[in-house]
């Protein structure tokens, strides 16, 4: 450890949160997650019985950075979102893709329930994550529970004992489906939002004399805030670790006047021209805002990727969806051909676009040049490959694959649960 770093972690604080490791050339190599920041961290340096990984990662660490958070639960939120976003060395070399979990929510099952599961499949369910590690998120979703009371198998038991612990709800309605909402929001990190909300609902039905509603959900308030948890990733509350090479890499290389705050992504799917649909996804701050994705059903069942895109993005940017807001640049899922059928569209829109190819995965911009990660140049004049690329451009690349397998996701997701409701018509 050299003499700076022995210095910084003086400075730790005894306190949940999330800690940064990075190599002498800045980069974050491990993100992690601490009950108390000074014990854990100091623990890299203080351990002697350390396995081969992790005393590789100890070595490489020049710098540490870290946040703090109010509970362990903010952590635990935290360090997920950070560990896709930054996509570090270590968590991949020293992980267990055993212990991944992802927790999904089937909220349009007939009797919907929450679990834990290895593998996010297309089935139309809400899921997040990955968690790197299954320990914590189960003791977090036992918290939860208790303040927002779910099902954790799609058949009902015909014991009463979790309903009288207030672990299940009365009863699978309506109510039950609101809930759900709610830890769904509180999942996504909505969760200052979330306690207004109910104390809205709550004063509502006190004006309505629905006492014995407005009871519940003070109840609930209560216990959400006994959490003393708050938004992580609000737009006001962004998190800004130092820099964001990624996002400012993008800048950079698209010669953008601004690092771009809204990135939007678009894809197309369906199965042999049935069922069209397109998906669009929001990474606000280098990450995924769930609150502000869109889905549409194309118009017209038929084989035309093109013609699809261009009738997403009219739709897109209508003057009826002008509360969207604006993005800073558009990402299509798609090389030249689909960046032909938008830029009519766009261009009178405005906005920054570019194009992901799928064949060689080269960054097409809105003029149809090919940009080139690597500063080489391949046949076809400009054409530059996203796979493999110099350390320098590693967190663009990085950026762009989670950018675009959301995108292609989530309209997957969309499309299979269509297909599926009108298998059953």
């Amino acid at each position: 450890m050299n003499e700076k770093l022995a210095k910084k972690l003086q400075k730790l604080p005894s306190a949940a949160g999330v800690y940064f490791h990075k190599d002498a050339a800045g980069e974050i190599i491990y993100v992690g997650k601490a009950k108390n920041l000074r014990n854990r961290v100091k623990s890299y340096f203080q351990d002697k019985n350390h396995d081969l990984k992790t005393r590789k990662l100890v070595a490489a660490i020049a710098d540490t950075e870290w946040l703090e958070v109010e509970t362990e639960l903010d952590a635990l939120f935290l360090e997920s979102e950070m560990i896709k976003r930054y996509m570090p060395k270590y968590n991949i070399l020293l992980r267990d893709d055993k212990t991944d979990s992802y927790v999904r929510i089937g909220l349009r099952e007939n009797v919907p329930y929450v679990s834990l599961v290895k593998v996010p499949l297309p089935d139309g369910a809400e899921y997040f994550g990955p968690f790197y590690s299954a320990a914590p998120i189960k003791n977090a979703l036992r918290v939860l529970r208790r303040v927002f009371p779910y099902y954790t198998a799609k058949t009902v038991s015909k014991s009463v004992l979790n309903r009288n612990l207030g672990l299940e709800p009365a009863a699978n309605d309506a109510e039950y489906r609101a809930n759900l909402k709610k830890l769904m929001s509180y999942l996504r990190g909505n969760r200052k939002k979330l306690a207004r909300d109910i104390e809205s609902e709550m004063k509502a039905a006190a004006r309505e004399q629905n006492f014995e509603a407005a009871a519940r959900l003070r109840n609930q308030l209560l216990a959400l805030k006994s959490l003393e948890t708050r938004v992580v990733f609000g737009d006001d509350e962004f998190v800004d670790i130092s820099k964001d090479k990624g996002l400012r890499g993008l800048a950079k290389l698209l010669n953008l006047p601004a690092t771009p705050r809204r990135i939007e992504a678009y894809d197309i799917s369906h199965t042999g021209g049935k069922n069209v649909v397109g998906g669009m996804v929001v990474f606000t701050n280098g990450l995924p805002d769930k609150s502000q994705y869109r889905k549409f059903k194309v118009t017209q069942d038929k084989n035309d990727d093109f013609a699809a895109l261009a009738e997403v993005l009219r739709r897109r940017f209508s003057a009826r969806n002008k509360g969207w807001g604006q993005p800073d640049l558009i990402l299509i899922d798609g090389g030249e051909p689909q960046l032909r059928a938008v830029a009519p569209i766009l261009d009178e829109v405005g906005v920054q676009y570019i194009g992901i190819a799928k064949n060689h995965e080269e960054i097409v911009t809105k003029d149809l040049r090919k940009t080139n990660l690597h500063g080489a140049r391949h046949n076809s004049g400009h054409a530059r490959n996203l796979i493999g690329a110099e350390r320098a451009s590693s967190d663009v690349v990085k950026l762009f694959q989670r950018i675009r397998d959301e995108a292609h996701r989530f309209a997957i997701a969309y499309h299979s649960s269509l297909r599926a409701k009108n298998m059953l018509k």
